[in-house]
């Protein structure tokens, strides 16, 4: 064991704890390792309720990517780091998933991940701390490729106790030209699906203040979006037992001729506008050309538009980025990518650039309660050259 191991074992074990517990859990778990001692204390179970309940305000950022003839990675990143980790996934996807097959990143909540393969139309979910790897029965909709999956109108929720590796799945989706709400639960491993009913009457009008409902892209398109909303349900050995409701926001006379959509992505000249979805929110991101150049393109202006009091029915204004943050975060790029999430009054957003083959990410927040905008500095991830197959935030990891 080398000398600084040692030292570091010979301090009382109450300090032990106390720095083991400001590091992430990726490090915890490669100390696990170090010795008997280390590995006695971080599997204590008073040290994982303290690790899990301090974890539990953090936010992770995954991103999924892939390089020629080489396996993919998948990185994270927590609002309390400073750096990138690497999670050591491939080699548990390798356990199921054929040779050759494309795998593309979903979504991921707590310690579960939802994979999509793109060859063979499955999804399986990934438990990174019991390593159990697990194939999800197609929905009653059949097997998807991976282009059916919308970021905005899926939601993992995985099960807050932390002796429980289960979870439910739900996403929204047309069906028989009905907005339907899919839901998958993995302690009876069976789908169920209900339809919405537009009564809009029966949602309460601070709704949008707070964590109890839970909305569903369904669609989205330049006469407005069709979002489902159902009430959040907070044990994962119950299915939804509400009707799900159907909102139809569009904007109103004055702001429809400025939405020309493109709806979670754009690349060079084809569009000005971005519209990115999530949770009952959306972003807009306005953008103009570099020295005329068609295929290269800078951020003017950010906007954040919120389901209206008035039952949902128009897409109201919220916020405007602010002028320095625009100045800060306005860098060249070809193509831009996004998605969104809302908790506790906290509207989140990463942004995804790509010039040339270099990836840029602008992890933007903004506070509700405060009207304040930020922009977290992340380092480089080393994505030069690498194409992106997922991109997701993500409650803290817990320790089990």
């Amino acid at each position: 064991m080398p000398t600084k191991d040692i030292s570091f074992c010979l301090l009382p074990s109450e300090l032990i704890q106390y720095i083991i517990l400001q590091l992430s859990l990726p490090e915890i778990i490669q100390l696990k390792s170090v010795n008997k001692s280390i590995f006695s204390i971080i599997s204590d179970g008073d040290f994982i309720r303290n690790y899990n309940h301090q974890s539990s305000s953090a936010t992770w950022l995954f991103l999924y990517k892939k390089r020629w003839r080489r396996e993919a990675l998948l990185y994270g990143f927590a609002d309390s780091s400073n750096r990138w980790f690497n999670i050591l996934i491939c080699d548990m996807l390798k356990q199921v998933v054929p040779p050759g097959e494309d795998v593309y990143f979903l979504t991921a909540n707590a310690n579960i991940f939802l994979f999509a393969l793109n060859n063979t139309q499955q999804l399986m979910s990934v438990d990174i701390m019991t390593r159990i790897v697990k194939n999800i029965p197609p929905s009653p909709l059949g097997p998807r490729g991976t282009s059916s999956w919308r970021r905005s109108g899926m939601k993992l929720l995985s099960c807050p106790n932390s002796n429980c590796n289960h979870f439910r799945f739900l996403f929204a989706e047309y069906h028989q030209n009905r907005p339907t709400l899919f839901e998958y639960n993995s302690r009876v491993e069976t789908w169920e699906y209900s339809w919405g009913t537009s009564d809009h009457e029966v949602v309460r009008q601070d709704y949008y203040l707070d964590d109890e409902f839970i909305f569903l892209s369904a669609s989205n398109g330049r006469s407005g979006s069709v979002i489902i909303g159902v009430v959040r349900s907070y044990e994962c050995n119950t299915t939804i037992t509400t009707t799900p409701l159907v909102i139809r926001p569009t904007f109103n006379e004055q702001h429809a001729e400025d939405h020309r959509l493109a709806v979670g992505f754009s690349w060079g000249d084809s569009i000005d506008l971005l519209h990115v979805y999530g949770d009952g929110n959306m972003m807009t991101i306005r953008s103009d050309k570099v020295n005329n150049n068609s295929n290269k393109r800078k951020i003017k202006r950010i906007e954040l538009w919120g389901l209206s009091r008035n039952n949902g029915r128009y897409w109201e204004f919220a916020s405007t980025a602010p002028n320095e943050l625009i100045h800060k975060i306005s860098k060249p790029y070809g193509a831009m990518m996004g998605c969104m999430q809302k908790t506790q009054g906290i509207t989140r957003a990463i942004l995804m650039t790509n010039l040339e083959g270099t990836w840029e990410t602008i992890w933007l927040s903004y506070n509700n309660n405060n009207n304040h905008w930020a922009c977290l500095q992340l380092p480089d991830c080393n994505m030069k050259g690498s194409n992106l197959a997922g991109v997701t935030f993500s409650s803290g990891l817990t320790l089990s």
